[in-house]
């Protein structure tokens, strides 16, 4: 029991001590974020920003708040290169710029074969492997788990 405690413990400072990306805590993006969202995210702002937003970033689940921090990352990455320091990163990644809906396409494309592969396996399986084979609905399970 005091083992458990004291992993709780330890856990819990671990994550007190955790932080964001360096962009995340910049607070020039902070500020831009907040004031972006002030200024586009709500009322008659909102549903102009949606009116103008292309349909496919829509699809995709892009949010006027997504826009902004999209947004305000190049706004704070051209200040950090205009100081002649390296570029940060936010969320956890290196900023790429948006195309289409992609802010990665590399990633996206990496992706997708990825599961198409998964998907070409599983109809290799599924004809090779007989239903009643005793791994069978769990290998299934995890080929379509794994595919997305």
């Amino acid at each position: 029991m005091a083992g458990r405690t004291a992993r709780l413990v330890l856990l819990a400072g671990a994550a007190a001590l955790a932080s964001g990306s360096q962009g995340d805590r910049e607070p020039v993006y902070r500020d831009c974020v907040l004031r972006c969202e002030e200024r586009n995210c709500s009322g008659g702002a909102l549903k102009h920003f949606r009116s103008r937003q292309p349909i496919y970033m829509s699809l995709a689940g892009w949010t006027c708040r997504d826009d902004c921090k999209y947004e305000c990352m190049w706004v704070t990455v051209g200040l950090y290169l205009q100081e002649g320091q390296k570029v940060p990163q936010f969320h956890g990644k290196w900023p790429f710029s948006r195309f289409l809906c992609f802010q990665e396409p590399a990633s996206a494309v990496a992706s997708f074969l990825n599961g198409l592969a998964s998907l070409v396996m599983l109809c290799r399986y599924r004809t090779s492997v007989p239903a009643s084979s005793p791994m069978y609905p769990t290998c299934v399970a995890f080929a379509w788990l794994s595919g997305r």
